[in-house]
């Protein structure tokens, strides 16, 4: 009986010290899940706004004279480009010379060297928001649709991008007679080089051309108008 009364003891002390064991424990645990932060359901984080993934590249290259500008534009996460440049509407050099003298008939597409990356001189990229791109893209494509005729000293492919960049809002040289690289690379530095459309200094642009405010109230401007001068880009 002795021997049983002491057995009883002993494995009544062992269950009362695994009991005070499993009660420390639960209450650390609960401890460790009182200092860690809840889980946010995906749903309710907070989102961040995302940049716009449309963009304008005004872009220069290399030719048999004096060089190329044009523009390519488009979604950056997306591998097709749309090219907007305005040339003679031929690949002989004839229309090109006539050209100096009297306006010839005009393509407003790609041209030749327009995708290879190895003639490039000169690119000035500016990002926008989708709403942005809308309109930026519809005016480009009206102005391809309104532009039949190239000439070297009154409308050539530097003034047909000058125009699409007025038309964002970005200070523009001032000058389409600029060597297509030239004008490209005065372009960005005088914007500073800034990467978004709606930026502060892009929003602080005076004025657009009559064409410009023309064409975002009516959707419909009338052809802008370029001085007469002397030709010196392609």
């Amino acid at each position: 009986m002795p021997h049983l009364r002491t057995k009883g003891r002993g494995l009544a002390f062992r269950v009362g010290l695994y009991a005070v064991a499993l009660a420390a424990g639960l209450q650390v645990q609960a401890a460790s899940a009182q200092d860690k932060p809840a889980a946010t359901p995906a749903s309710v984080q907070p989102q961040t706004a995302s940049r716009g993934v449309y963009y304008v590249d005004f872009r220069a290259r290399t030719a048999a004279s004096y060089g190329h500008a044009f523009v390519w534009y488009g979604r950056a996460d997306q591998k097709q480009i749309e090219v907007a440049g305005l040339h003679p509407a031929s690949e002989s050099v004839v229309p090109y010379i006539i050209g100096h003298l009297l306006p010839v008939p005009s393509e407003t597409g790609k041209s030749y060297g327009d995708l290879d990356d190895d003639y490039l001189t000169a690119s000035y990229r500016v990002y926008m928001t989708e709403a942005e791109a809308k309109r930026v893209f519809a005016y480009i494509k009206h102005l391809q649709d309104t532009s039949p005729l190239w000439n070297a000293a009154t409308y050539n492919c530097v003034a047909f991008i000058q125009d699409i960049a007025r038309y964002m809002g970005l200070r523009v040289p001032g000058n389409h007679l600029l060597y297509p690289e030239d004008w490209v690379n005065r372009l960005k530095e005088l914007n500073g080089g800034r990467r978004y459309m709606s930026s502060p200094a892009v929003a602080q642009a005076q004025s657009k051309p009559a064409s410009s405010r023309a064409y975002a109230s009516a959707q419909k401007p009338a052809a802008p108008a370029h001085p007469q001068s002397a030709a010196a880009g392609y």
